[in-house]
């Protein structure tokens, strides 16, 4: 078995659930330095490890370096830095490895990434990488770095079937992933059926559902058009009542997302990954509804 640096799987043997937290880097005009209190907040909160995301089409890659090794060399925390093939040559993919070799972090997520912001209609065949799979194929020559990938538990929005989206995760998978992160969704049924398809095509990696809190009803409608998960109806009338008052849709859902995290954690699920939205309080809360504050 390959041998990886972070221990995730040692965490899951001590059968506790792995929290974990999803930041973003703040805005190219805008200081790096302000997100240090978030840091402090969210160091307090005990995670396992906290993510870091990278802007579209690369825009925020020697940010996203530069927190996460932060997060791992000042706060003691593990940390991982995501990494796209979005507008990267092979030479840029090879000196951000270095870089983040060198800032003493072995855990990346591999992703294909997400066009720039100004071209709806970036050619992926152009980038070094065009897949994830052909990245993570990069990354795993490297040797050393723990190698995570996103699963769609919906299906990825550019997939026209479900089945097909299942086996380019297994080719990720078999090209040497660790473990998996689940795209956001609002219904665990769903995730459920999707450890049961993929455990019916050999994945065994570990799997942690990704779990975004919803704090503003626009906000998650445009995000699910984005990434294409389904929003079910017990959320859609949440949101109808809610969806006007901020305060009010704030803490319903973090109610939501407290429900799906209690009933993921007592069906078994090894650990959460919360997708933050930078906000300390918020999760905090929710930790505390979970009764997964350490």
């Amino acid at each position: 078995m390959r041998e990886v640096n972070y221990e995730f799987s040692k965490f899951v043997q001590k059968k506790k659930p792995v929290i974990s937290f999803e930041i973003f880097p703040p805005k190219l005009d805008t200081p790096i330095e302000s997100i240090f209190g978030t840091l402090e907040q969210f160091k307090e909160l005990k995670p396992d490890f906290i993510s870091v995301t990278y802007g579209a089409g690369g825009s925020a890659k020697d940010r996203t370096i530069e927190i996460a090794s932060k997060i791992k060399n000042e706060y003691g925390i593990e940390s991982m830095a995501h990494l796209t093939c979005v507008g990267h040559s092979k030479e840029e993919i090879d000196a951000l490895l270095k870089s983040i070799r060198e800032s003493n972090l072995e855990n990346i997520l591999a992703l294909r990434g997400d066009p720039p912001a100004n071209q709806p209609d970036f050619d992926f065949s152009k980038n070094a990488f065009q897949y994830a799979n052909e990245l993570i194929a990069h990354i795993r020559k490297n040797n050393g770095f723990c190698i995570a990938a996103a699963a769609y538990v919906e299906g990825h929005v550019n997939s026209k079937r479900l089945k097909d989206d299942l086996l380019y995760l297994k080719q990720k998978v078999d090209t040497g992933v660790d473990f998996l992160v689940t795209q956001l969704f609002f219904d665990n049924r769903i995730f459920y059926d999707f450890l049961d398809k993929t455990s019916s095509i050999g994945i065994t990696c570990p799997i942690t559902p990704g779990i975004m809190p919803i704090f503003k009803a626009d906000q998650i409608k445009r995000i699910t058009s984005l990434c294409g998960a389904s929003i079910p109806a017990k959320l859609v009338i949440m949101m109808d009542k809610y969806g006007d008052n901020d305060d009010d849709m704030r803490k319903a859902g973090i109610e939501y997302a407290s429900e799906q995290i209690r009933d993921l954690i007592d069906n078994g699920a090894d650990g959460v990954h919360l997708l933050t939205m930078n906000r300390p309080k918020s999760t905090r809360e929710i930790l505390i509804n979970t009764g997964l504050l350490r």
